[in-house]
């Protein structure tokens, strides 16, 4: 792949000004070829100046890097490029290769209840040592360098173990970055958005706290080939206030590193937990206190006439459906769990006194009717055996 760019430069002399364009390729070596193009004079730029309405005088003031610092870079880049191979990671067969993490944390969220998962948002940067990358530049101590290097040196094949997806950012340009020092350290950054796994455990619902985790490690280099380190302030954070944790309180976060034992090997496991506490504010509004006013409305029925059967009978049919919507809707936050949460736990009760207020009349209609057939029956009695003794 070729690269092309237009340099120009402004020459001031006591004919005039000159101004001088040459074209530049850049190749995916590295290499640098130039060819002029053209060279004009300050006339030329007055002449063409002519068509147009306000007559005003063109200049062409542009910062260019000197050429003698662009002939040091790709000096540089084609010394180092020369005979490297990327397939092979630094040190092979000598020692293991260290890869120094860190995190910036971009946002969190939002997560997902039902689906088990949260999107977060982060810059990914490591860091290690290739001393095959070294080189001697009193001018050039650090080479900061765009994507287009990343494919031509050996990268870490890192991995997020509980990631369900993963996108990277391409607008407008791949978001990475690579330096390299004189020393032979590089460093490699990229941004990416990852929703991964976190297995909520609801039995507290809606009082819950969570413990997220975001894991990774080598796909294929165990630890005697490749070992993960933290850095220092390893893992830093955003302004909260961008981030979309609608329903949850960021706590904090804790870094920990592990050792993964498979059948391939023993590979170095990083993990960064989020620690999330649910609010209760929407649940409030949406479930308790509906809930809670329905049992108290049912109660009402305790206030009115046990023979206005119609308007008791409506109440408790009505407050008992209404429990049972609200018990259906408070059950469409969560995923289909096979234990007992504690919103399931309040709701159950809410619906048991919005019931026993529908039985208690059902009762008391009962013991009335018997109550009022038994006297009528005494009555009866009491009037036949009157009627005989007369």
């Amino acid at each position: 792949m070729t690269a092309t760019f237009y340099c120009c430069a402004q020459i001031h002399t006591n004919s005039g000004m000159f101004c001088c364009c040459d074209k530049v390729f850049l190749t995916n070596r590295g290499l640098l070829k130039h060819h002029p193009l053209v060279s004009f004079s300050s006339s030329d730029l007055l002449e063409y100046g002519d068509d147009e309405e306000d007559h005003h005088d063109t200049t062409v003031n542009q910062m260019l890097v000197p050429r003698s610092h662009q002939e040091d870079a790709t000096l540089i880049l084609n010394n180092l490029l020369k005979e490297y191979d990327k397939t092979l990671r630094p040190d092979i067969g000598v020692k293991p290769t260290v890869i120094d993490v860190g995190i910036y944390v971009n946002s969190i969220g939002p997560v997902s209840s039902i689906d088990m998962e949260y999107q977060i948002d982060i810059i990914f940067a490591q860091t290690w040592v290739d001393t095959r990358l070294r080189y001697n530049s009193s001018s050039m101590r650090i080479l900061t360098l765009n994507s287009n290097m990343v494919g031509l040196i050996w990268l870490p094949d890192t991995i997020f173990r509980n990631s369900k997806n993963a996108d990277s950012h391409w607008i407008t340009t791949p978001n990475q970055l690579l330096r390299i020092w004189n020393n032979g350290k590089i460093l490699y950054t990229l941004r990416m958005t990852i929703n991964a796994e976190c297995q909520l455990q609801l039995h507290n619902f809606p009082m819950d706290e969570h413990s997220c985790p975001l894991v990774f490690s080598s796909y294929g280099y165990p630890r005697d080939e490749i070992v993960y380190k933290w850095k220092r302030n390893s893992v830093e954070t955003s302004d909260q206030k961008y981030w979309r944790l609608y329903q949850f309180d960021f706590m904090g976060l804790r870094n920990t590193t592990d050792v993964l034992t498979t059948t391939a090997g023993d590979y170095v496991l990083m993990t960064v937990y989020f620690d999330l506490s649910r609010r209760m504010g929407y649940f409030t509004i949406q479930t308790y206190i509906p809930c809670i006013l329905t049992v108290v409305l049912s109660w009402v029925s305790f206030w009115i006439k046990s023979d206005a059967t119609p308007a008791r009978t409506a109440l408790g049919i009505t407050t008992v459906l209404t429990m049972t919507t609200l018990s259906t809707v408070a059950r469409n936050s969560l995923p289909r769990v096979s234990y007992v949460t504690a919103m399931d736990l309040f709701v159950t009760v809410c619906f048991l006194f919005v019931f026993a207020a529908m039985i208690e009349y059902a009762m008391l209609n009962y013991y009335s009717y018997n109550s009022k057939h038994n006297d009528r029956q005494q009555v009866c009695c009491v009037y036949m055996y009157v009627c005989r003794s007369v």
